[in-house]
C-alpha cells in the first residue's frame, strides 16, 4: 500500500499545480464535484488489486503488459462500434503476444476516462486568432470559437457517465463470451481483410484452431476452463484533472485504503511529474497500480525519488515507469534510469512509449507520427534490456481499431498526402489497426527472442 503520512484526499490542493483548466464559475464546479463525489464509483479497489497483482507478474519477468486505446476520448465519436474495434484491435494484439512470447499478457486500455490533455501552452493561434489550448473532452470542446473552448465543468459528469457507459460494454465483451479463444477468427476487421497482418495473423488464428481441436479432443474446452472463453481488461488514464479524481476517491470497505475508483491504472505525464507538485502528491495516496512517464529529460536522480514517493515499500506492480524518449535518444537516455533504478533493487515495470517522442507537423499542418521511427523506438526499448539484463515489460500505443491515416508509413502505406484522407483524431495521430498489428508481431518476435534467451540460459552448458 501507498505510504500515505500527512496525506488526505485533498492535500494535493497546498501542492504547486500545472495542466489544470481555469474555471471562470468556481461555484459550478464546486457543485459538479459535490454531484461526482456521490455517484458510484466507476470501478472498484478489488479489480485495481487485482490489476497490481497482474502487473507483479511483469515486474518479475513473467508477463507483459500491452497497454494501449486513444490519445483522448471524445463525446461526439461515442459509439459501441467504437469501443468494440478498440478493443478488438487490443485482443489481436494480445493474441499474437501470448503465442509469440508464450507469456501471459496484461490487456490494460486507455479507455473510459481519457478525456484530458496536457498542452504545451494554454492559448494556441489558429488562422491568426488566439484561442484557448482544447485540453480533452471533459473540459472544452475542440471547435474552433470562444465560446467552446470556455473550461465547462458540466463536462466532467459527461465524461464520468461516458466512462460509465464504456466500462458496462468492456465488461460485457471480456466476461460475455466475445473473447472465446473460439472467436479468435471474428476479431479480424473487415477492412484488414487483404492486407499483410491479416494474413499473417489467419496464419495465426488457425494454428491456434489446431491447438484448440486438440484440447479439445482431450477434454479441455472453454466450457471447462475459465480462462478460454473470457479475459480481464482494464482500464487506465492520464490522472490530469485532480478535481475530477479527487471526487471519485473512495475508501475501500475491506481494507480501508484509499483508491481512486475512476479507472483501475492511473498515470503521471512528463509535464506533471515535478517532486513537489500536486500531480505527485495526489496520486502517492491512493493504492491502484500506477504509472509515471519518463522523457528524455527525466534525471536518474528524480526518477529513484519518485520511486520512493509512490513507491516506498517496494512493491512489484504497484509502478509502471513508461519510457517515451524519441526512437533516436532511447538508446542514450534510457540505460541510465535502467541501471540505475536495478542497480538499487527497484520492482518495477518498464513500459515503452514510441508515440509521444515521435510526434512532428508536416507541411499541411497536420501532426503525425513516422511508423519507422515508432518501430525504431520500441527496437530500441528491447535493445537496452537485453543488454542490461532487465524485462522489457511493456508497450503503451496511442490506437484505434479503426482505419484512420494519421501515421505515416507502415504496411498500409499512408503517405503525406494521404494523411488527411481518414484523419480522425481529436488530438494526437494514432496507429490503425493495420499498424498496430504489424508492431505486435514485431515484439512477438522480441518476446520469443527473450524467452528462448532464458531457456538457453537454463540448459546446461547454455546448450
Amino acid at each position: 500500500m501507498a505510504e500515505t503520512t500527512n496525506w488526505t484526499p485533498e492535500s494535493w490542493r497546498a501542492r504547486p499545480l500545472v495542466q489544470m483548466p481555469d474555471y471562470p464559475d468556481a461555484d459550478a464546479l464546486a457543485r459538479v464535484e459535490t454531484k461526482l463525489r456521490n455517484y458510484p464509483p466507476l470501478v472498484f479497489a478489488g479489480e485495481a488489486r487485482s490489476l497490481k497483482r497482474s502487473l507483479a507478474e511483469v515486474a518479475e519477468g513473467h508477463a507483459f503488459l500491452l497497454q494501449g486505446g486513444d490519445c483522448a476520448e471524445s463525446f461526439a465519436d461515442f459509439h459501441p462500434n467504437t469501443i468494440r474495434d478498440t478493443f478488438r484491435i487490443l485482443l489481436q494484439m494480445a493474441v499474437v503476444l501470448t503465442f509469440g512470447g508464450a507469456i501471459p499478457v496484461v490487456k490494460v486500455g486507455r479507455m473510459a476516462g481519457q478525456f484530458a490533455k496536457p498542452r504545451s501552452a494554454n492559448t494556441e493561434i489558429i488562422e491568426g486568432t488566439e484561442y484557448p489550448s482544447y485540453r480533452g473532452d471533459m473540459i472544452n470542446g475542440p471547435e474552433v470559437t470562444m465560446d467552446a473552448r470556455v473550461p465547462d465543468p458540466d463536462r466532467l459528469v459527461q465524461a464520468y457517465n461516458q466512462s460509465a457507459s464504456t466500462l458496462n460494454l468492456l465488461r460485457a465483451f471480456a466476461q460475455g463470451g466475445y473473447a472465446n479463444l473460439r472467436a479468435v477468427h471474428q476479431w479480424n476487421l473487415d477492412f484488414l481483410a487483404d492486407t499483410p497482418q491479416a494474413h499473417r495473423y489467419n496464419d495465426l488464428a488457425n494454428r491456434i484452431d489446431e491447438a484448440m481441436s486438440f484440447m479439445a479432443a482431450c477434454g479441455v474446452t472453454p466450457d471447462l476452463v475459465t480462462q478460454m472463453r473470457e479475459t480481464s481488461f482494464f482500464t487506465s488514464h492520464e490522472a490530469l484533472h485532480l478535481t475530477y479524481e479527487q471526487a471519485l476517491t473512495r475508501v475501500d470497505s475491506t481494507t480501508g485504503d484509499w483508491y481512486d475508483c475512476s479507472a483501475h491504472m492511473l498515470w503521471i505525464g512528463d509535464r506533471t511529474r515535478q517532486i513537489d507538485g500536486a500531480h505527485v502528491e495526489f496520486l502517492r495516496g491512493v493504492g491502484n497500480p500506477l504509472g509515471v512517464k519518463a522523457g528524455p529529460s527525466m534525471p536518474v536522480d528524480d526518477l529513484l525519488r519518485l520511486c520512493d514517493i509512490l513507491n516506498p515499500e517496494n512493491e512489484p506492480g504497484r509502478l509502471t515507469v513508461i519510457a517515451r524518449m524519441g526512437a533516436e535518444q532511447v538508446t542514450e537516455k534510457l540505460p541510465p534510469l535502467v541501471r540505475a533504478l536495478k542497480a538499487e533493487g527497484r520492482k518495477v515495470v518498464w513500459s515503452c512509449d514510441p508515440m509521444h517522442g515521435n510526434t512532428e507537423k508536416v507541411s499541411s499542418g497536420l501532426k503525425t507520427r513516422d511508423f519507422d521511427r515508432i518501430l525504431a523506438e520500441v527496437r530500441g526499448f528491447f535493445a537496452v534490456h537485453a543488454a542490461e539484463g532487465t524485462h522489457a515489460g511493456g508497450v503503451h500505443f496511442e490506437l484505434t481499431g479503426k482505419n484512420v491515416t494519421e501515421c505515416i508509413g507502415g504496411a498500409s502505406a499512408v503517405t503525406e498526402a494521404t494523411l488527411g484522407d481518414r484523419y480522425e483524431t481529436a488530438c494526437d495521430p494514432r496507429l490503425n489497426a493495420d499498424q498496430s498489428l504489424e508492431l505486435a508481431f514485431l515484439i512477438s518476435g522480441h518476446l520469443k527472442a527473450e524467452r528462448d534467451k532464458k531457456r538457453n540460459a537454463q540448459r546446461p552448458n547454455g546448450k
